[in-house]
């Protein structure tokens, strides 16, 4: 018989039953938009995190702001929780049910409300995924680059201020969402920010929402920047003798102000999951995949640039991509390292980790790390936004040998705790949720942890909006 998983590593469980009477109200309300079979539950109580929870007791698929108020309402009413889903890509536990309660379906808002090409901003629900947006704005010559690698639903990007390959050059959600509507925990509906690009006007509420977990409101409606497509884009990939010299080599871009818009790292053992998952033949060694936009002569310019600089570091093997074509596939195979990396070790769970430091501590913090999961027998890869400082290693471990769940863990914790001396972050994108609580204590203090506590209460003193998440009340 399997050991159990120890307890130190499982959330804490408080559920709250959602009273007969709530659900019968959702019934009437919504009809067969609201579920309480199993399968739709289980399929809203499980994402890519490590965590096994028991799932939501219903799920209700909303389609406009005002539906979510209506669920909302009732939840304040009976004190019942309330968890936002969009594509349940999350890794860190952010949409699990740990208290119980109603599972909020916002993937039916998915429709563009009003794309401004004039003013360079897009206004869609939430349940507008990267992809489609990107799809819609494309005729007018447009794009949004926050791109993490699932496809991702733009609520669910701004509840965990999330950004991906493009960081480097065009910022994180925080830089790009101008404007929300929340419904807050009382059911009203609020509007923050306008489209204007800055402002002084109290409060910065879209920001405090940003980055909120689903903890203080439910984001319906976002109002984001938009960039012009580049005259030219160019990607390149170079081959490395080690890690160290990838990572030297990305330290020597920025440093010098090299103006790269994506620069990838992945170690070996992630090229190899990428060749063997998307049939590539990329040089199983570390490898950084870069991309340059711009016109046609700085593009050129950035690329020269570049190959200069790596050759000195031993890069070698550069090669170019510069069809749609060839780089659709390149990025592709980027964006699904993950579940290629999940093929590695058949049947096996990741615990991956996300810590950002000042750029000039990468190359040790990866070092260091390597060393320790290299001793420890654990299989992992190593794919990162090197070009701002963050990097994922991920523990592939079976599920059903708790010991290496807690070796995986231990690592994760050496790992943090040496982001943290170097004056890095816990997680640079994927947000607190359950796994990250512990070390949000370490790395705010907990004078600061305190005041986000009063924060919360003040405006959601019955602890309904995904309760249980970034810090315990």
């Amino acid at each position: 018989m399997n050991a159990p998983i120890p307890a130190h590593l499982l959330p804490q469980l408080d559920p709250r039953p959602v009273p007969a009477e709530m659900v019968e109200a959702l019934k009437a309300r919504f009809g067969e938009r609201c579920s309480t079979a199993l399968a739709v539950r289980e399929q809203h109580g499980r994402d890519e995190s490590p965590f096994d929870v028991p799932p939501p007791e219903v799920v209700v698929y909303c389609e406009s702001t005002d539906d979510v108020a209506e669920v909302v309402k009732l939840a304040d009413r009976h004190a019942v929780p309330v968890i936002p889903y969009g594509a349940g890509s999350s890794l860190e536990g952010h949409l699990l049910a740990v208290q119980g309660g109603v599972s909020i379906d916002l993937t039916r808002m998915n429709r563009i409300l009003s794309v401004r090409p004039e003013d360079l901003t897009v206004t869609v629900q939430a349940g507008v995924t990267r992809m489609q947006l990107n799809t819609e704005v494309r005729h007018a010559g447009l794009f949004f680059p926050i791109d993490p690698g699932a496809d991702a639903t733009l609520g669910g990007m701004s509840a965990t201020r999330a950004s991906g390959t493009n960081a480097v050059r065009y910022g994180t959600m925080r830089d790009n969402v101008l404007a929300l509507t929340v419904v807050t925990p009382q059911g009203e509906v609020i509007h923050t920010g306008t489209r204007a690009r800055k402002s002084s006007a109290g409060y910065d509420l879209t920001r405090l929402m940003v980055g909120s977990e689903g903890t203080l409101g439910v984001m319906t409606e976002i109002t984001l920047k938009l960039y012009p497509l580049p005259e030219a884009i160019s990607a390149a990939t170079c081959s490395f003798p080690g890690i160290d010299a990838a990572v030297r080599t990305t330290i020597q871009l920025i440093q010098m102000g090299v103006p790269i818009a994506r620069c990838e790292l992945l170690d070996a053992n992630a090229v190899r999951a990428v060749n063997r998952h998307d049939k590539l033949t990329l040089p199983e060694s570390p490898l950084l995949l870069m991309e340059f936009h711009g016109s046609e002569a700085s593009v050129a310019e950035q690329a020269a640039t570049v190959q200069e600089i790596a050759s000195e570091f031993g890069g070698e093997g550069f090669q170019w991509a510069t069809t749609p074509e060839e780089r659709t596939k390149l990025w592709t195979a980027r964006h699904r390292a993950y579940f290629a990396g999940l093929q590695m070790k058949p049947g096996s769970r990741t615990v991956t980790t996300d810590t950002c430091v000042p750029i000039s501590r990468l190359a040790e913090c990866i070092n260091d790390s390597v060393a320790e999961v290299e001793a420890s027998g654990l299989m992992y890869y190593i794919v990162g936004h090197v070009g701002d400082g963050n990097f994922h290693l991920a523990y592939l471990i079976d599920p059903d040998k708790p010991e290496e769940r807690e070796t995986a863990e231990r690592l994760n914790l050496q790992l943090v705790q040496r982001a943290l001396r170097l004056d890095g972050t816990c997680t640079g994108e994927h947000g607190i949720g359950l796994h990250k609580m512990g070390f949000l204590v370490s790395e705010a203090g907990a004078g600061a942890v305190d005041m986000m506590r009063s924060v919360k209460r003040a405006l959601d003193p019955k602890n309904i909006m995904n309760p249980g998440k970034i810090f315990s009340l």
